[in-house]
Parts: structure tokens; sequence; C-alpha cells
């Protein structure tokens, strides 16, 4: 009995988004994607188009799956603000096991949304769900005094994203753990 061509289509995206976020957009080649993804050349076009809409399939996957992890994780009330924050700071220190090193979202922001106005559209659409969700537990760690109360949340918001892009960026560098975990002490000082 044949898979349902919807399970076939997801695992094909998570594959390309794994072969993109590894190698970048223009470096996979639609034969990689092909060893990737297990599919034909013909398959990968009669059921995405183009690389170019396997490409925005796997960036919108990737982008919902972390965003909504730091979104869950800075909504839980459980825990104090700070200790949210450094979780997500932690994320880029620690990744999950057999991710490739870096972010694909930055690897896409410096290798195409120059150039590609929809990625680069996608792109902002999603850190403005990122900054959103820091700004709203940074105002709350302000309200409950982990954080002073004279800083800018938005401002703070934004040196988070920055930090925790460029975090992603040295460890596709090559920078160790315990560099990266200076970075992090250094921003929630910073906070």
């Amino acid at each position: 009995m044949a898979r349902p061509r919807k399970f076939e289509e997801e695992r094909a995206v998570e594959a390309a988004m794994r072969a993109f976020w590894a190698d970048g957009y223009e470096a996979t080649s639609t034969q990689e994607l092909c060893n990737a993804t297990g599919l034909g050349r013909s398959s990968i076009y009669n059921t995405f188009k183009s690389k170019h809409d396997l490409f925005e399939k796997a960036l919108a996957r990737y982008m919902d799956i972390k965003t909504s992890n730091v979104i869950r994780t800075l909504e839980d009330g459980g825990r104090p603000v700070r200790e949210r924050l450094r979780t997500i700071l932690e994320w880029a220190v620690e990744p999950e096991p057999g991710d490739p090193a870096g972010c694909l979202v930055v690897n896409t922001v410096v290798e195409l949304a120059q150039r590609d106005e929809a990625i680069a559209e996608r792109i902002a659409r999603d850190e403005r769900r990122r900054l959103t969700a820091l700004t709203a537990a940074i105002k709350e760690g302000m309200r409950t005094g982990e954080i002073d109360r004279s800083k800018d949340a938005r401002a703070l918001a934004h040196f988070i994203v920055s930090t925790v892009s460029g975090m992603r960026v040295v460890a596709r560098g090559g920078a160790d753990r315990r560099t990266l975990t200076s970075i992090a002490d250094t921003a929630m000082d910073a906070i």
C-alpha cells in the first residue's frame, strides 16, 4: 500500500530543510535534494514545482518549528523570565543533536533576502513574531523586577535576536562551546 502523498511531502520537506540548512540554497543541487529526500528529480518537480518552491516550504517549516519553540518557552509562566531568556541563548550554545551548525534563517538572510522579496518578507514576518514574544517576556520581567525597568524592552528583544543570530554564525564558523557560553553569559549580564 502506498504512503499518503501528504506524508511523503512532509518527509521530503523535512529532508530538504536539513539539506538547505547544511549547505545553503545555491550550493544545494537538485541531485542533492533527490539524495536527501529519496525522491527522483521528476517527483520533486511534480510535487514542488521548483527548487525555490521546495526551499520556501523548507524555510517555512524551519521557522514554524524554531519560532514555535521560542514562543512556547517565552510564554512559560512557570519559570522566571531570565531563565526563559537564558534557555533561548542556550539553544545557540547547544543545538539539538544531529542539527546542522548555524541557522537556516540567518543563512538565508545572508544568501537570499537582499534579492528575493518573497523570502525577505517571510523572514520579516517570522522576526516580528519572535520580537513580539521577546518584548512581552522582557516587559513581564520588568514588572516582576527581574529586568531593570529603565531599559527599553524592544531594544533588548532586538539585542537577543541579534545575539542569537551572531552566535549561530560563529558556531557555523567553528566556535566552540566555551566561546558560545561566554557570549550567552555576556548577553545575560547586559539584560
